[in-house]
């Protein structure tokens, strides 16, 4: 189960990032922005820009599997430099490639690990807490904060982008 909400949840989400960041491109070409404004518009001025908030949700993804699968250090490593969209792109892409090589029995024992981070000052979570409470909430928020940075700035996205492709099933006649 948190293999299901993990890492193929993560996935498609990341894909749907991508589909955004694309519609995001097309839009400054359209309206002949410079696509820079889009990537540093922020929300508030508290908040971070749309840069930040894809680092961000990658980071979750990828140290949030990590996390649960006792697997630290196989983390892709990212510096955070990255001020193109193709330079977010191959970070989205670097995080796929990661998350595509866990499967199932990777997830055997991660919903009874204690997951904990230098902040926690040594508390913990349980994985399957950790993954329902915070990384899950987490990846949404900053993907949610993207989509929402663009469509305040015009782009035309809607909730099927965010959503992304649905399994639906066809009636039983």
């Amino acid at each position: 189960m948190l293999y299901d909400l993990t890492v193929v949840q993560f996935s498609k989400m990341l894909n749907n990032l991508n589909h955004i960041l694309d519609k995001g491109e097309a839009f400054a070409a359209l309206k002949r922005v410079d696509v820079s404004v889009l990537l540093n518009a922020r929300l508030a001025p508290d908040q971070f820009n749309l840069i930040r908030q894809v680092q961000i949700a990658c980071d979750t993804a990828k140290i949030g599997v990590a996390r649960l699968t006792g697997n630290m250090d196989t983390v892709p490593k990212h510096d955070d430099s990255e001020t193109t969209l193709e330079a977010l792109r191959a970070r989205i892409a670097s995080v796929l490639e990661y998350l595509a090589s866990f499967n199932e029995a990777d997830f055997a024992n991660a919903a009874n690990e204690h997951v904990s981070q230098p902040r926690w000052e040594g508390k913990y979570l349980t994985g399957y807490e950790f993954a329902i409470e915070h990384a899950i909430p987490n990846l949404y928020f900053h993907v949610t904060t993207a989509y929402a940075i663009l469509r305040h700035n015009g782009v035309e996205v809607g909730k099927k982008d965010y959503l992304g492709a649905m399994p639906y099933k066809a009636p039983i006649v």
